[in-house]
């Protein structure tokens, strides 16, 4: 071919692409297309997200409830068996007085006392029990036949209108007129029913003396059990009171002397009995707490701040009362 048709052939209109332009290829993504299913269908599963959340509340409120009312009922349930078994071994304990078995019913009343100390008439059918087998547990002496001469028979009418006047006191729980009652028939003649007039004066001075301790007359009831022991041996219940009041009036006896020791002594009345007193109306839970804050002062005045806080929250575990919390916080303070 020629060099004039090759010149022909070239193309003469190709310009190069300019060196310059180096700025990438930008691609834009085409819109995505959002269908009518599409929202359809997250509409669907957001709301039986919260339906799903709803639910899962709704068990968990039901079963807190559910739970709590499991409690209560099982407590209800507990309360109401014990009800029924209180019930159940005081009839009992009536039924067996009635048959004369007397011991078998001082078992079940002392049971008793020792579920509901409070249940109705129990401590008078204790009392009852208790009288009679101090009664038949001390029989007298059948008297020896003599030939002594034939005295007329003394005139008792007196003393029967005071028998009959004595069942009347111990019938209307008035131990004071039935103590003083008996002690005249004794007077009078000593071997008028000596067993019955000794059980009447174990029986009224024992619930006397019971009575004494519970309004603050603590040595007056110690005195009256102890009369009472001298006729026949005190019961549980009897004896426990008695322990108090001694716990009690020891207890006072360290007061404002020996710290420790009155706390010792009114840390353990407190969690037995806390509302027995004395005569002043101090209760064992007061003293307890006030001699707590009497040893605790008495530290301070010694400047032994590291061994107050710990008496302070005693008391503060004891009562929840805010005031000794923060002495317990100031104790601590001033130890660091």
């Amino acid at each position: 071919m020629s060099e004039e048709n090759l010149h022909e052939t070239q193309p003469t209109n190709i310009t190069p692409p300019s060196v310059e332009d180096t700025s990438p290829i930008r691609v834009t993504p085409a819109p995505e297309e959002t269908s009518p299913k599409k929202k359809k269908r997250r509409a669907w599963m957001k709301t039986a997200g919260m339906v799903v959340l709803g639910l899962v509340l709704i068990l968990l409120v039901s079963g807190f409830f559910g739970y709590r009312n499991g409690i209560n009922r099982r407590m209800n349930l507990e309360l109401d068996q014990r009800a029924l078994l209180t019930a159940e071994q005081f009839t009992l304990g009536v039924l067996d007085m009635e048959a004369g078995n007397y011991a078998r019913a001082r078992q079940r009343f002392e049971y008793v006392i020792g579920l509901d100390p409070s249940y109705p008439e129990v401590t008078t059918k204790l009392a009852e029990v208790l009288m009679v087998l101090n009664v038949t547990a001390t029989p007298t002496a059948a008297p020896t036949p003599t030939e002594a001469p034939i005295t007329p028979t003394p005139d008792t009418r007196a003393i029967e209108e005071l028998f009959t006047k004595v069942n009347g006191h111990v019938a209307n729980q008035e131990w004071t007129e039935a103590i003083e009652t008996a002690e005249e028939i004794r007077k009078r003649d000593a071997e008028f029913y000596p067993l019955k007039i000794d059980g009447i004066l174990y029986l009224s001075l024992r619930m006397r003396g019971i009575q004494k301790i519970g309004r603050g007359s603590l040595e007056g009831g110690i005195y009256d059990l102890t009369l009472a022991e001298s006729f026949g041996v005190l019961d549980t219940e009897a004896d426990g009171w008695r322990n108090w009041a001694r716990l009690y009036l020891t207890g006072a006896s360290f007061w404002d002397v020996d710290w420790p020791q009155a706390i010792n002594y009114f840390q353990e009345l407190a969690s037995i009995t806390p509302n027995l007193h004395d005569g002043s109306g101090w209760s064992a839970s007061q003293r307890y707490v006030d001699a707590l804050v009497g040893y605790a002062k008495f530290l301070e005045s010694q400047s032994y701040w590291c061994d107050v806080d710990e008496l302070y929250d005693q008391a503060f575990q004891y009562t929840g009362n805010a005031i000794y919390q923060e002495m317990m916080l100031a104790a601590q303070a001033n130890c660091q």
